[in-house]
Protein backbone atom coordinates (compact mmCIF):
# COMPACT_ATOMS: atom_id res chain seq x y z
CA UNK A 1 0.00 0.00 0.00
CA UNK A 2 1.27 3.44 -0.93
CA UNK A 3 2.13 5.67 2.02
CA UNK A 4 2.04 9.45 1.79
CA UNK A 5 5.49 10.68 2.81
CA UNK A 6 5.06 14.31 1.78
CA UNK A 7 5.24 17.17 4.24
CA UNK A 8 2.11 19.30 4.35
CA UNK A 9 2.23 23.09 4.55
CA UNK A 10 -1.03 24.68 5.64
CA UNK A 11 -1.35 28.43 5.09
CA UNK A 12 -4.27 29.62 7.19
CA UNK A 13 -5.91 32.98 6.46
CA UNK A 14 -8.09 34.27 9.32
CA UNK A 15 -10.60 37.03 8.58
CA UNK A 16 -10.23 39.31 11.62
CA UNK A 17 -12.67 42.08 10.66
CA UNK A 18 -13.84 43.26 14.11
CA UNK A 19 -17.01 44.93 12.80
CA UNK A 20 -18.35 41.70 11.30
CA UNK A 21 -17.29 39.52 14.23
CA UNK A 22 -19.28 41.79 16.60
CA UNK A 23 -22.42 41.12 14.53
CA UNK A 24 -22.09 37.34 14.82
CA UNK A 25 -23.14 35.28 17.82
CA UNK A 26 -19.69 33.68 17.90
CA UNK A 27 -16.78 35.83 19.11
CA UNK A 28 -13.36 36.00 17.46
CA UNK A 29 -11.77 35.10 20.80
CA UNK A 30 -13.74 31.85 20.97
CA UNK A 31 -13.08 31.12 17.29
CA UNK A 32 -9.36 31.59 17.84
CA UNK A 33 -9.40 28.90 20.55
CA UNK A 34 -10.96 26.46 18.06
CA UNK A 35 -8.50 27.44 15.34
CA UNK A 36 -5.45 26.93 17.58
CA UNK A 37 -6.62 23.43 18.50
CA UNK A 38 -7.05 22.70 14.79
CA UNK A 39 -3.54 24.00 14.03
CA UNK A 40 -2.06 21.81 16.76
CA UNK A 41 -3.91 18.80 15.33
CA UNK A 42 -2.47 19.52 11.87
CA UNK A 43 1.06 19.67 13.28
CA UNK A 44 0.51 16.48 15.28
CA UNK A 45 -0.44 14.45 12.20
CA UNK A 46 3.15 14.35 10.94
CA UNK A 47 6.43 15.56 12.42
CA UNK A 48 7.38 17.62 9.34
CA UNK A 49 3.99 19.32 8.86
CA UNK A 50 4.19 23.08 9.01
CA UNK A 51 1.82 26.04 9.20
CA UNK A 52 1.71 29.73 8.40
CA UNK A 53 -1.03 32.03 9.70
CA UNK A 54 -2.07 35.33 8.09
CA UNK A 55 -4.61 37.83 9.41
CA UNK A 56 -6.88 39.45 6.83
CA UNK A 57 -7.81 42.64 8.66
CA UNK A 58 -9.53 45.88 7.69
CA UNK A 59 -7.14 47.68 5.35
CA UNK A 60 -4.12 45.48 6.07
CA UNK A 61 -2.90 41.87 5.98
CA UNK A 62 -0.20 40.63 8.35
CA UNK A 63 1.58 37.43 9.25
CA UNK A 64 0.71 36.14 12.70
CA UNK A 65 3.11 33.21 12.34
CA UNK A 66 5.92 32.88 11.39
CA UNK A 67 7.38 36.32 12.00
CA UNK A 68 10.87 37.78 11.36
CA UNK A 69 13.58 36.56 13.72
CA UNK A 70 14.18 40.11 14.95
CA UNK A 71 10.75 40.03 16.56
CA UNK A 72 11.08 36.63 18.18
CA UNK A 73 10.65 36.36 21.91
CA UNK A 74 13.75 35.10 23.71
CA UNK A 75 11.70 33.14 26.27
CA UNK A 76 12.99 29.54 26.19
CA UNK A 77 10.96 28.17 29.11
CA UNK A 78 10.14 24.49 28.70
CA UNK A 79 6.69 23.23 29.69
CA UNK A 80 6.94 19.45 30.21
CA UNK A 81 3.21 18.85 29.68
CA UNK A 82 2.99 20.63 26.32
CA UNK A 83 4.72 20.06 23.00
CA UNK A 84 7.07 23.03 22.59
CA UNK A 85 6.01 23.89 19.03
CA UNK A 86 2.35 24.03 20.09
CA UNK A 87 3.19 26.52 22.82
CA UNK A 88 5.35 28.70 20.54
CA UNK A 89 2.71 28.98 17.85
CA UNK A 90 -0.15 29.59 20.31
CA UNK A 91 1.74 32.40 22.06
CA UNK A 92 2.93 34.04 18.83
CA UNK A 93 -0.51 34.02 17.24
CA UNK A 94 -2.22 35.46 20.33
CA UNK A 95 0.46 38.12 20.84
CA UNK A 96 0.48 39.22 17.20
CA UNK A 97 -3.31 39.21 17.05
CA UNK A 98 -3.39 41.54 20.07
CA UNK A 99 -0.83 43.84 18.43
CA UNK A 100 -2.92 43.89 15.26
CA UNK A 101 -6.00 45.11 17.12
CA UNK A 102 -4.01 47.79 18.91
CA UNK A 103 -3.44 49.51 15.55
CA UNK A 104 -6.66 51.50 15.11
CA UNK A 105 -5.36 54.07 12.59
CA UNK A 106 -5.22 51.70 9.59
CA UNK A 107 -8.84 50.44 9.87
CA UNK A 108 -10.15 53.97 10.51
CA UNK A 109 -8.48 55.29 7.36
CA UNK A 110 -9.70 52.41 5.16
CA UNK A 111 -12.91 53.31 3.25
CA UNK A 112 -14.44 49.81 2.96
CA UNK A 113 -14.75 48.77 6.61
CA UNK A 114 -17.29 46.03 5.89
CA UNK A 115 -14.71 43.82 4.19
CA UNK A 116 -11.18 42.64 4.97
CA UNK A 117 -8.01 42.73 2.88
CA UNK A 118 -8.51 39.25 1.44
CA UNK A 119 -6.65 39.96 -1.82
CA UNK A 120 -3.55 41.02 0.11
CA UNK A 121 -3.72 37.96 2.36
CA UNK A 122 -4.01 35.61 -0.61
CA UNK A 123 -1.05 37.31 -2.29
CA UNK A 124 1.06 36.92 0.85
CA UNK A 125 0.04 33.26 1.15
CA UNK A 126 1.02 32.49 -2.46
CA UNK A 127 4.35 34.31 -2.12
CA UNK A 128 5.16 32.40 1.08
CA UNK A 129 4.24 29.07 -0.54
CA UNK A 130 6.37 29.91 -3.56
CA UNK A 131 9.37 30.68 -1.33
CA UNK A 132 8.99 27.41 0.59
CA UNK A 133 8.54 25.47 -2.65
CA UNK A 134 11.66 26.99 -4.20
CA UNK A 135 13.69 26.06 -1.10
CA UNK A 136 12.40 22.48 -1.20
CA UNK A 137 14.92 20.79 -3.48
CA UNK A 138 13.39 17.30 -3.34
CA UNK A 139 9.82 18.52 -3.89
CA UNK A 140 8.16 16.77 -0.96
CA UNK A 141 6.27 19.80 0.42
CA UNK A 142 2.60 19.89 -0.57
CA UNK A 143 0.87 23.19 0.18
CA UNK A 144 -2.74 24.28 0.56
CA UNK A 145 -4.61 27.38 1.70
CA UNK A 146 -7.50 27.50 4.16
CA UNK A 147 -9.55 30.68 4.60
CA UNK A 148 -11.68 31.31 7.70
CA UNK A 149 -14.10 33.92 6.34
CA UNK A 150 -16.75 36.15 7.91
CA UNK A 151 -16.69 39.34 5.80
CA UNK A 152 -18.53 39.88 2.52
CA UNK A 153 -16.30 40.01 -0.54
CA UNK A 154 -15.36 43.47 -1.74
CA UNK A 155 -16.06 44.14 -5.44
CA UNK A 156 -13.09 46.53 -5.39
CA UNK A 157 -10.79 43.54 -4.79
CA UNK A 158 -12.33 41.41 -7.55
CA UNK A 159 -9.47 41.73 -10.05
CA UNK A 160 -6.78 41.10 -7.44
CA UNK A 161 -8.62 38.11 -5.96
CA UNK A 162 -9.20 36.54 -9.38
CA UNK A 163 -5.50 36.98 -10.22
CA UNK A 164 -4.63 35.14 -7.00
CA UNK A 165 -7.14 32.39 -7.79
CA UNK A 166 -5.70 31.73 -11.24
CA UNK A 167 -2.16 31.83 -9.83
CA UNK A 168 -3.12 29.20 -7.24
CA UNK A 169 -4.72 27.10 -9.98
CA UNK A 170 -1.54 27.26 -12.07
CA UNK A 171 0.57 26.23 -9.07
CA UNK A 172 -1.90 23.41 -8.19
CA UNK A 173 -2.58 24.91 -4.74
CA UNK A 174 -6.13 24.15 -3.50
CA UNK A 175 -7.97 26.90 -1.65
CA UNK A 176 -10.42 25.70 1.01
CA UNK A 177 -12.94 28.12 2.49
CA UNK A 178 -14.81 27.87 5.79
CA UNK A 179 -17.55 30.51 5.89
CA UNK A 180 -18.27 31.07 9.58
CA UNK A 181 -20.71 33.97 9.30
CA UNK A 182 -22.57 35.94 6.64
CA UNK A 183 -24.24 35.14 3.33
CA UNK A 184 -22.71 33.32 0.38
CA UNK A 185 -22.92 36.38 -1.85
CA UNK A 186 -20.77 37.82 -3.35
CA UNK A 187 -19.23 34.54 -4.36
CA UNK A 188 -15.53 35.18 -5.06
CA UNK A 189 -14.38 32.68 -2.43
CA UNK A 190 -16.81 30.06 -3.74
CA UNK A 191 -15.22 30.50 -7.13
CA UNK A 192 -11.75 30.23 -5.58
CA UNK A 193 -12.57 26.83 -4.09
CA UNK A 194 -14.20 25.55 -7.26
CA UNK A 195 -11.44 26.67 -9.64
CA UNK A 196 -8.55 25.41 -7.49
CA UNK A 197 -10.17 22.10 -6.50
CA UNK A 198 -10.73 23.03 -2.86
CA UNK A 199 -13.76 22.77 -0.58
CA UNK A 200 -16.23 25.52 0.33
CA UNK A 201 -18.24 25.01 3.50
CA UNK A 202 -20.72 27.42 5.08
CA UNK A 203 -21.39 26.73 8.76
CA UNK A 204 -24.96 26.70 10.00
CA UNK A 205 -23.71 26.51 13.61
CA UNK A 206 -20.50 28.54 14.12
CA UNK A 207 -20.18 27.12 17.64
CA UNK A 208 -19.22 23.81 16.01
CA UNK A 209 -16.28 25.39 14.16
CA UNK A 210 -13.70 22.99 15.60
CA UNK A 211 -15.71 19.92 14.65
CA UNK A 212 -16.13 21.11 11.06
CA UNK A 213 -12.44 22.03 10.81
CA UNK A 214 -11.42 18.58 12.02
CA UNK A 215 -13.78 16.70 9.72
CA UNK A 216 -13.65 18.73 6.51
CA UNK A 217 -10.28 20.51 6.53
CA UNK A 218 -7.83 18.46 8.58
CA UNK A 219 -7.19 15.72 5.96
CA UNK A 220 -4.26 16.55 3.69
CA UNK A 221 -4.33 16.65 -0.11
CA UNK A 222 -3.43 12.96 -0.46
CA UNK A 223 -6.10 11.63 1.90
CA UNK A 224 -8.85 13.93 0.60
CA UNK A 225 -8.97 11.89 -2.59
CA UNK A 226 -10.34 8.92 -0.66
CA UNK A 227 -12.86 10.79 1.52
CA UNK A 228 -16.36 12.06 0.87
CA UNK A 229 -16.20 15.46 2.55
CA UNK A 230 -19.01 18.00 3.03
CA UNK A 231 -19.10 21.06 0.79
CA UNK A 232 -21.22 23.20 -1.49
CA UNK A 233 -22.22 21.59 -4.78
CA UNK A 234 -23.61 24.67 -6.55
CA UNK A 235 -21.34 27.59 -7.45
CA UNK A 236 -22.49 31.05 -8.52
CA UNK A 237 -20.11 32.48 -11.11
CA UNK A 238 -21.20 36.09 -10.69
CA UNK A 239 -18.57 38.72 -11.45
CA UNK A 240 -17.87 42.36 -10.63
CA UNK A 241 -17.77 44.89 -13.45
CA UNK A 242 -14.51 46.76 -13.95
CA UNK A 243 -16.19 50.15 -14.35
CA UNK A 244 -18.37 50.49 -11.23
CA UNK A 245 -17.25 47.44 -9.20
CA UNK A 246 -20.83 46.15 -9.05
CA UNK A 247 -21.82 42.48 -8.95
CA UNK A 248 -23.56 41.62 -12.23
CA UNK A 249 -25.18 38.54 -13.76
CA UNK A 250 -25.13 39.77 -17.37
CA UNK A 251 -22.43 42.07 -18.73
CA UNK A 252 -20.22 43.02 -21.65
CA UNK A 253 -16.75 41.51 -22.11
CA UNK A 254 -13.84 43.04 -23.99
CA UNK A 255 -12.72 40.53 -26.65
CA UNK A 256 -9.05 41.51 -26.20
CA UNK A 257 -8.34 41.66 -22.43
CA UNK A 258 -11.60 40.04 -21.15
CA UNK A 259 -12.48 43.02 -18.94
CA UNK A 260 -16.11 42.97 -17.79
CA UNK A 261 -18.45 45.99 -17.97
CA UNK A 262 -22.02 46.50 -16.85
CA UNK A 263 -22.88 48.64 -19.92
CA UNK A 264 -21.60 48.85 -23.50
CA UNK A 265 -18.60 51.13 -24.07
CA UNK A 266 -17.00 52.55 -27.20
CA UNK A 267 -13.54 51.94 -25.75
CA UNK A 268 -12.23 49.43 -23.22
CA UNK A 269 -11.03 51.33 -20.15
CA UNK A 270 -8.41 48.64 -19.47
CA UNK A 271 -6.64 48.04 -22.79
CA UNK A 272 -8.04 51.03 -24.78
CA UNK A 273 -9.30 48.81 -27.59
CA UNK A 274 -12.09 50.27 -29.73
CA UNK A 275 -15.21 48.17 -29.19
CA UNK A 276 -18.08 47.47 -31.56
CA UNK A 277 -21.26 46.05 -30.06
CA UNK A 278 -23.02 43.46 -32.22
CA UNK A 279 -26.64 42.93 -31.19
CA UNK A 280 -28.40 39.61 -31.68
CA UNK A 281 -32.17 39.54 -31.38
CA UNK A 282 -33.68 36.40 -29.90
CA UNK A 283 -37.34 36.00 -28.91
CA UNK A 284 -37.80 39.75 -28.99
CA UNK A 285 -34.84 40.42 -26.69
CA UNK A 286 -31.52 42.02 -27.59
CA UNK A 287 -28.63 39.95 -26.24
Amino acid sequence: MKVDEDANLLVLIIDTNPIVWRKSNFSLKEALRHILVFINAHLALKHDNDVAIIASHVGVSKFLYPIPMTHENSDKTIFPNMYQKFRVIDEKVIANMSALFEDVDTPNNYPDKASSMMAGALSMALCYINRITKADEIGHVKSRILIISVSPDSPYQYISIMNCIFSAQKLCIPIDVCKVYGSDTPVFLQQASHITGGKYLKLEMPQGLLQFLMIAFLPDRYNKKYLCLPGEERVDFGAACFCHKKIIDVGYVCSVCLSIFCRPLDECSTCRTRLTLTSVRQNGRVI
